[in-house]
C-alpha cells in the first residue's frame, strides 16, 4: 500500500474541560475523496482546522507525506501542500474576479505580491487565471468586483482560488452551502475531476448525503470528537456504530 498524503496520529484539542477532538488517527492516501460526517458538534471543522492550523493541537501530530507539520504556521502548511477551501468565502472583495485568481497564481508561481503591477504585462498569469476560470465558470465575469457576485459564484469563486493553489491535499468544507441547486453541480463536477488527480487526496465536509454519495470513495464519522466509523460508504452508513451514534436518525442531515 502507498504511504499516505496526509495523516494525523491521536490528534487531540481540549478547549477547558472539553475535548473536541479526541485522539483522532486516520490516513488520507492520493486518489481518494473521503468525506467526514457527523452530527453538529462532532468535531469535523475543528478537525479541519488542526490539520490546516487554524488552532493548535493539545497533542498528537499531523503528517504531511511523512514529516510532521505540526508546529507549522497556517502560511507553511499552506505553502506546504495543504489547501483549504473555507466553509465562510475568504476572497479579496474589492478586486476582481480575475484579480484575486491571479493573486494565487501569482504567489504559487515565487514572484510576490504587487498589486500595482499586475496587468498586461502579466500574460502568462493572466492566461493562467483565466483558464482556471473557464474551470469553474466564471470567465464571463473575469471584470467583475467580487462584493457583486452572488453567493454562489463567490463559492465558485473560492475553488478556483484552490486549483490556482494547486496543493497536495484540498480540503472542503461545505461547498455547496448556500448555494442554488443550479449552481451547486458545477463545484461538484470540479470536486470529482481534483479526485482524478492521482496524487493528489481530498478531504470533504458535508451535510447533504446525495452529495457525499456521488463523491466519496471513503467516509469516516466523527462522534463527540472521536473516529466512530471509517470505511467505504455502503458499510459505514449501515454498520452499527454509527446507527448507534445518530440514536436511529436517517443519515440525511449530518
Amino acid at each position: 500500500m502507498t504511504p499516505p498524503i496526509l495523516a494525523t496520529e491521536d490528534l487531540t484539542v481540549r478547549f477547558g474541560g472539553h475535548v473536541a477532538v479526541d485522539a483522532v488517527t486516520c490516513a488520507f492516501r492520493a486518489g481518494e475523496l473521503t468525506a467526514i460526517v457527523g452530527p453538529n458538534g462532532a468535531g469535523k471543522t475543528t478537525y479541519f482546522n488542526l490539520i490546516s492550523g487554524q488552532i493548535p493541537a493539545s497533542a498528537g501530530r499531523v503528517l504531511l507525506r511523512g514529516r510532521n507539520i505540526s508546529g507549522q504556521s497556517v502560511s507553511h502548511r499552506t505553502r506546504a501542500g495543504i489547501g483549504r477551501a473555507f466553509q465562510l468565502t475568504n476572497l479579496f472583495p474589492n478586486l476582481s474576479v480575475l484579480e484575486n485568481v491571479r493573486l494565487v497564481v501569482q504567489a504559487k508561481a515565487g514572484q510576490g505580491f504587487n498589486l500595482l503591477s499586475m496587468a498586461s504585462r502579466h500574460a502568462e498569469l493572466t492566461d493562467a487565471a483565466e483558464g482556471i476560470l473557464a474551470r469553474v465558470r466564471l470567465l464571463d465575469n473575469r471584470d467583475q468586483v467580487v462584493s457583486e457576485l452572488s453567493h454562489g459564484n463567490q463559492r465558485k469563486l473560492e475553488v478556483a482560488l484552490l486549483i490556482a493553489l494547486d496543493p497536495d491535499v484540498y480540503m472542503f468544507d461545505e461547498p455547496t452551502a448556500g448555494m442554488s441547486v443550479d449552481e451547486a453541480p458545477v463545484v461538484l463536477e470540479l470536486i470529482a475531476a481534483l479526485k482524478e488527480q492521482k496524487d493528489r487526496t481530498v478531504l470533504l465536509v458535508e451535510h447533504k448525503m446525495d452529495v457525499i454519495r456521488t463523491l466519496a470513495d471513503r467516509i469516516i464519522v466523527l462522534h463527540n470528537g472521536a473516529l466512530a466509523a471509517d470505511g467505504p460508504p455502503a458499510e459505514v452508513m449501515a454498520s452499527d456504530v454509527v446507527q448507534e451514534a445518530y440514536m436511529g436518525r436517517e443519515l440525511e442531515d449530518v
